[in-house]
């Protein structure tokens, strides 16, 4: 627990100066409106998919302390290549069992339940289902469900994988802002709701209709998920997030999934736990 603890305490001693003048200031308010636009990102995701980005890499294994010997050795024509790099399979080892609810990145997870009235709570923010999946065709009732959020940080692998066998019966892309997903912003705006995202209805064989949601972030304009439909298998790679951090939200019907209570409680203390891709995070 003391580790969970002084993670979280780092990351608030973390919140650059800069996020802390765009987010609580009127001026950086202001600024912000501009650079949370998607174009802003797609005009840097260019110059992330460019040779000249290459001489950012080694800085940034640097900084955020990476252990490149987890990942495949390649020579990197990009900062994007380079941040979407794949990890060694065994590294990422993913628990097959049928009975096992895995997580589908490497990310800080928080768990909320469903209210009846298909609400639940983050941070100030309070979020309906129908806005995180508005005008879903397929999605059911997840009133009294649960939901798992997935925070990704800049030094976590960032593809992420199937959770279940399954199919995917719906897919959207939703246009919208670029907040950053960290916590100085999640105070502040609603940004699950607000941000660029992509979601999917996956009916699954052993977790019931599962909508799978990856949220784009500040700098990241892009989501590349591999597949839009048809048959999916678990563990399996299903896409990836572009420079930066980023969130996956899960969101599961009613008493579908046995989670533990720990990751709840947690989530009440603001304390966040580390997960990785693969790992068994619940069960039938």
């Amino acid at each position: 627990m003391d580790n969970e603890v002084k993670e979280v305490m780092k990351t608030i001693k973390e919140e650059s100066g800069i996020l802390k003048f765009l987010y609580h200031t009127v001026p950086g308010r202001l600024i912000l409106k501009l650079i949370t636009a998607p174009v802003i990102s797609k005009i840097g995701g260019f110059y992330m998919d460019s040779r000249i980005s290459k001489i950012h890499i080694r800085s940034f294994i640097r900084k955020n302390k990476i252990d490149m010997c987890q990942y495949e050795k390649k020579e990197y024509k990009s900062f994007n290549e380079f941040f979407t790099r794949k990890i060694l399979p065994e590294k990422r080892p993913v628990d097959m069992r049928e009975e096992s609810l895995i997580s589908p990145c490497d990310g800080r997870l928080s768990a909320y339940r469903i209210s009846e009235n298909s609400q639940f709570y983050i941070k100030k923010s309070c979020y309906q289902i129908k806005d995180l999946i508005p005008n879903s065709d397929k999605a059911p009732d997840y009133n009294g469900g649960i939901c798992l959020v997935f925070r990704l940080c800049v030094d976590d692998y960032h593809r992420y994988g199937n959770i279940d066998d399954g199919i995917i019966v719906e897919n959207k892309y939703i246009r919208g802002k670029l907040h950053t997903v960290r916590p100085i912003a999640l105070n502040r705006y609603p940004v699950f709701v607000q941000n660029s995202r992509e979601y999917s209805i996956i009916k699954t064989k052993n977790f019931g209709t599962v909508a799978q949601i990856e949220i784009g972030a500040l700098m990241i304009g892009r989501i590349k998920n591999h597949q839009k439909s048809g048959h999916i298998i678990k563990g399996e790679e299903k896409g990836m997030f572009l420079y930066a951090g980023s969130t996956i939200v899960l969101l599961l019907e009613k008493d579908k999934a046995d989670i533990s209570e720990t990751y709840f409680e947690n989530t009440d203390a603001n304390i966040e736990i580390k997960v990785k891709y693969g790992s068994r995070i619940g069960k039938k």
